[in-house]
């Protein structure tokens, strides 16, 4: 038996074709007291609870009794152990108020989504509040297919999205810099609760925490030094976090964003909009950056997966803006909540169709290396994606990179051929005496020796007579009968 403390939603586990109520559930908890053999252990170490039943109903930050058997863990997961529970959680505590009234919430807001067909029903609470029990099946295959999961992920987007609409809104209203950034923070603090304060939600947060400090110092174009700022928070508050792939691939798409996107945004041409610019290069520095990791957890190409991002990228703010501003009208005011519903609804109605439409193109999934020449051969390609970026908007840079670098390869040549003709003089080359034919160096007519160049230069002397010999005069031996050397007068 065991006490443990919930540290996330419960995440529904459905078997392929399975309709309806879920039957099991994954609960992340912290451990406080763990009996075995009849030995109290009082320790915090992070479980993962497989459960049906109640399991369901548990909420954040809720204490609860647990028995079953304790599992190893998968490996590259954060858990210490997986707790197949035997029985439904036991009442340890009551149901904080908080996240009671935000578990109500999310319950409310997929209610009250019910009237939308079925792909933007599921998928507006997932994208809004990550509840994803109301997805389907299909849908949901569609979009790992195609690379966009992380659309139901609350993660560090949803949080700059809500974060940065609350500071426009906070500005727009002449308030100073240090209130707004006050304002917005408990903003964010209030959405993370309403999500619930998963591992990644409070990683996604503490980003968002970040660059509003950085906004009130007045500093906010230094994103890389707050972002190693965040890391180096997160690492310390929970070193576990150095293994997950998870955060990896979270501070990676960050790192992506920040480093590449700026510089791709700003090679785009001036008649390209700024919010077109930023709708390819976000997707794209983050896939590029990230792209070697996850083929590692799942050895698969999406072929559109940056094709579908980008066409999904324009909907992703009004669904994650409007949907979070119809959670707490669903209760104070129906009516436009219901309202605010069916737009969020039809903007990811859009998504959906994208996921379903890009994931039935040939080759939508193609397979790929596992293990290191997997992630090598990725991150080539992502180099080399880059560089065709770059050369398609800047190709007049481009195009002086190429010369430049054929110049360096032409002395290149030029040092090895000195090189190669000296090599050739020091160990005694001599062509045959009395013989007219061409020597073996240079392989045949239309190649000569640049006047005192030492260089490989282009001759139109085709008429068939042998090319100069590519040694000094005096080094040519002079036949008995004194034949004169070829090309001589």
């Amino acid at each position: 038996m065991a006490v443990v403390e919930v540290a996330g939603n419960p995440r529904a586990l459905t078997a392929p074709g399975q309709a309806g109520t879920p039957e099991r559930w994954s609960i992340p908890v912290w451990t406080r007291d763990v009996s075995t053999g009849g030995v109290l252990l009082r320790t915090r170490a992070q479980l993962v609870v497989m459960g049906g039943g109640d399991w369901g109903t548990v909420v954040t930050g809720q204490l609860v009794r647990a028995t079953g058997k304790l599992r190893p863990p998968e490996q590259g997961t954060e858990e210490a152990a997986i707790l197949a529970a035997s029985s439904g959680p036991g009442q340890a505590t009551g149901v904080p108020i908080l996240e009671g009234s935000a578990k109500e919430l999310r319950e409310q807001f997929v209610a009250a989504s019910s009237f939308l067909a079925p792909d933007p029903r599921g998928l507006l609470p997932g994208m809004v509040t990550g509840d994803t029990t109301a997805l389907d099946e299909g849908l949901e295959t569609a979009m790992k297919a195609v690379g966009m999961t992380h659309l139901t992920a609350v993660s560090g987007a949803n949080c700059s999205l809500v974060l940065g609409a609350l500071l426009l809104a906070c500005r727009s209203l002449r308030l100073p810099r240090l209130p707004a950034a006050a304002l917005a923070g408990v903003g964010l603090w209030l959405f993370v609760l309403l999500v619930g304060p998963d591992a990644s939600v409070l990683r996604a947060a503490i980003m968002g925490a970040v660059a509003v400090l950085s906004l009130a110092g007045g500093r906010s174009g230094r994103g890389l030094s707050f972002l190693c700022l965040a890391v180096i928070g997160l690492l310390l508050m929970d070193p576990g976090l150095g293994s997950s792939f998870g955060f990896l691939l979270s501070v990676l798409a960050t790192l992506g964003i920040i480093v590449l996107g700026r510089r791709i945004i700003n090679w785009t041409p001036g008649f390209v909009p700024r919010w077109a610019a930023a709708a390819v290069a976000v997707p794209l520095s983050a896939q590029l950056l990230c792209g070697p990791v996850i083929v590692l957890l799942q050895p698969q190409f999406s072929t559109y997966s940056l094709l579908a991002n980008v066409i999904a990228s324009p909907l992703v703010a009004p669904v994650t803006l409007l949907g979070t501003a119809a959670v707490p009208l669903v209760v104070l005011a129906p009516w436009p909540a219901t309202a605010l519903i069916a737009v969020a609804g039809t903007f990811s109605s859009g998504v959906a169709a994208t996921a379903r439409f890009t994931s039935q193109l040939p080759e939508a999934s193609l397979p790929w290396p596992e293990g290191i020449p997997g992630l090598l051969t990725m991150l080539f390609l992502s180099v080399l994606t880059y560089g065709t970026v770059w050369a398609i908007a800047r190709p007049r840079q481009a195009g002086g990179l190429v010369l430049s670098c054929h110049g360096r390869l032409v002395s290149l040549i030029e040092v090895m051929e000195t090189w190669f003709f000296r090599a050739l003089r020091r160990h005694g080359f001599r062509p045959a005496p009395g013989t007219k034919r061409t020597p073996v160096w240079p392989p045949g007519p239309g190649l000569e020796q640049g006047a005192g160049r030492g260089r490989l230069g282009y001759s139109t002397n085709l008429s068939g007579r042998n090319p100069r010999w590519p040694l000094r005069r005096s080094e040519q031996p002079v036949p008995r009968h004194r034949m004169q050397p070829p090309g001589g007068t």
